[in-house]
């Protein structure tokens, strides 16, 4: 199974004021709440135990779109993710997910 969200961080976002105030870019710590959300609406019923992996290849400017991508891991309750703008990805990483109990 896979899943894609579209996301943009706006540039009012509370994070950015002094985030290198010359040329502002996205925290990671704020991509990869952006992650956890999508994956949140993908697949309610799962929560992160961990991020097993990030790696950030390229800046994230505020206000320019971007993609997360999902896919399923052949491992249970490990699922892939990438970040992607302009044709490029800019995170690669994968989670460790839970299924909630309900």
């Amino acid at each position: 199974m896979s899943f894609e969200a579209f996301l943009t961080i706006p540039s009012h976002h509370p994070s950015l004021p002094g985030h290198f105030p010359d040329r502002p870019i996205v925290p990671a710590v704020v991509i990869l709440d952006a992650v956890i959300g999508a994956l949140a609406e993908w697949r309610e019923a799962d929560r992160v135990t961990k991020i097993s992996s990030a790696k950030f290849l390229a800046p994230l400017e505020p206000d320019q779109p971007f993609s997360i991508q999902f896919v399923d891991h052949a491992e249970p309750d490990t699922i892939n993710f990438v970040c992607r703008t302009d044709g490029r990805d800019i995170v690669q990483g994968r989670l460790l997910v839970q299924r909630r109990s309900i």
